[in-house]
């Protein structure tokens, strides 16, 4: 069943979706946050916000050099 929504609305959407879509997408292959093995919950959790963190900072680097937030490879080959 199809809803009626404005046209903004599902094109601001769908950027979202493809936003999120991407920094998981990065999580998972550049940051392989799908193999954080841990034997208790204080070494999980500080593994993954290790990860989100250095994405963050990828992202702050990115932001300041003025290129585009989610490439990370400029950072690398510069």
């Amino acid at each position: 069943m199809k809803t009626k929504q404005p046209k903004a609305c599902t094109h601001l959407l769908q950027r979202l979706r493809r936003l999120i879509e991407t920094v998981n997408s990065q999580l998972s292959e550049r940051f392989h946050f799908e193999r954080v093995w841990a034997r208790d919950r204080w070494h999980l959790t500080s593994r993954i916000n290790r990860k989100i963190l250095a994405h963050t900072v990828c992202c702050s680097l990115n932001h300041q050099m003025g290129w585009e937030l989610l490439h990370f490879d400029t950072l690398v080959i510069d």
